[in-house]
């Protein structure tokens, strides 16, 4: 294909970082390779490599679910199969700053319940912490393993036009999609054979190995039993459920597999029990134990927080650790990082206004066409205003909700994400994404898998790259 046929669709965003052309519209050293690929594929091999990935993430069964679709609830992963590259030299500066993040967060977790030395220095406002509606009083004064709180993180970036990254949120809870990159990486394998080793693309593949060992790690027992807990079929990530326990050699349990009996956990088998070391749960903690939390919550197991407490078995991520990711905590983060560590942020913030102050309330308002508002609590892309997209009685109506309980709500500009080139109709479309390098944490320090995932607003023109509102992903080559 000519470089015209395979350009004449892409149309630089106005003021928008672009990671495949720089300002003078010249491509970027990194995607030199696979562009000159791209070039001297016909459109027909293409749109059939296209099509072989589609078909590859049918068979695999790589799906995702949309509860309020009346399509169905099962929808295949929308996957885009034009790489997004980053070079060492950045890549190097985005793990230095999510690990000195997750460090800040990690020991921020640690002080809420405990000493709660941030409060009294009056760096955080109690009142932050204790409306925070993830903040859980069960877990003030339980000792964790080596202080991990937060063993698995996906920290979402976004690149501005300024050409660096920034941090959109930290995902601290139950993080998901690596699934996703683990799956990209093999479909480009198949699509791009001798393109990854002569690019020097840094393997995503020993993850899996990489989270058994930080488990391992982060149990008393030399020879821990390990188990994966799932909501269950119904959940919107259950296909990364059952991925990762196969890939890491362990049982994926759910509430009914496991009992408590005198405060230790217990996996049922056909050769009768089997103690349980470690939890990789993947279940809310709302529903993790109903004597304590959700009393109508069948998804956990009733007195596994009295056998957390008691150190018998060690539950990942910790109970509790979304008061470090709720969206009103997020603008304290910088601070911690000052607190804690005594540095800089390596990677900065987005400006964001919190709107339980009267102010910048009023300032947002004022200025609603230019911002994004979210709860606090809220994920997916769902309760959001797009204040540029909304009309004025969608703005009327968003402002009277929030106005019931403003504490609740954050603002923040509309950013131009970056756009990389996406394969649509058979040219090259540039198409805004963000990224989500996930990180673990063990006794012996942090390490973050070299790429991740990254989303793909694939409607043209939107911010919205999640994927139960149409967004898909790409994969994400690290290249030394």
């Amino acid at each position: 294909m000519s470089k015209d046929q395979l350009f004449s669709s892409y149309d630089q965003l106005s003021s928008t970082w672009d990671e495949m052309f720089n300002t003078n519209a010249e491509i970027r050293g990194q995607y030199e390779t696979i562009i000159a690929f791209l070039k001297n594929t016909s459109k027909e091999t293409l749109s059939k490599k296209e099509e072989l990935s589609k078909q590859l993430f049918m068979s695999q069964g790589v799906t995702f679910t949309v509860y309020n679709d009346n399509e169905g609830i099962e929808k295949i992963f929308p996957f885009d199969i034009v790489p997004r590259i980053i070079t060492g030299s950045e890549w190097d500066k985005i793990e230095r700053g999510i690990k000195q993040r997750i460090k800040a967060l990690n020991l921020f977790i640690k002080d809420i319940y405990n000493e709660q030395f941030i409060i009294k220095d009056g760096i955080v406002p109690a009142d932050l912490i204790y409306s925070c509606p993830n903040y859980m009083r069960e877990m003030k004064g339980i000792k964790v393993p080596h202080d991990v709180y937060v063993h698995i993180a996906g920290v979402d970036l976004i690149r501005n036009n300024d050409g660096e990254f920034y941090v959109l949120e930290d995902n601290l809870r139950t993080p998901s999609g690596v699934s996703y990159m683990l799956e990209n990486r093999e479909i480009s394998k198949r699509l791009y054979p001798g393109i990854l080793p002569k690019n020097n693309v840094r393997s995503v593949s020993n993850y899996p190995n990489m989270l058994y060992k930080k488990l391992q790690e982060l149990s008393y027992n030399s020879n821990p039993n390990i188990v994966l807990l799932t909501p269950g079929i119904y959940n919107s990530a259950y296909y990364e459920h059952t991925t990762l326990a196969r890939l890491m050699g362990i049982e994926l349990v759910e509430g009914s597999d496991l009992v408590v009996k005198n405060h230790f956990v217990y996996m049922k088998t056909t050769n009768g029990l089997k103690q349980v070391d470690v939890i990789y749960r993947r279940v809310d903690d709302d529903f993790l134990d109903p004597l304590e939390f959700n009393a109508t919550s069948v998804l956990g197991v009733a007195g596994i927080m009295a056998a957390y407490r008691k150190g018998n078995v060690n539950i990942i991520n910790a109970p509790g650790t979304g008061v470090a990711d709720d969206k009103a905590t997020y603008v304290y983060v910088p601070d911690m990082i000052s607190y804690y560590l005594g540095e800089e942020p390596i990677l900065k913030n987005i400006e964001t206004y919190q709107l339980g102050r009267p102010d910048e309330l009023e300032y947002v308002i004022k200025n609603i066409k230019t911002m994004v508002i979210k709860k606090t609590d809220g994920s997916g892309g769902y309760g959001m205003l797009m204040g540029h997209e909304a009309s004025e009685e969608e703005i009327k109506d968003y402002l009277d909700n929030l106005k019931k309980k403003p504490e609740n709500f954050i603002a923040q500009p509309i950013l131009k994400l970056s756009t990389a080139p996406c394969y649509i109709d058979g040219q090259l479309s540039p198409r805004c994404i963000d990224l989500r390098p996930f990180a673990l944490s063990g006794k012996d320090g942090i390490d973050i898998c070299p790429g991740g995932l990254t989303r793909v607003a694939l409607k043209k023109g939107s911010l919205v790259v999640n994927s139960s509102q149409g967004g898909g992903s790409k994969d994400t080559w690290v290249i030394n």
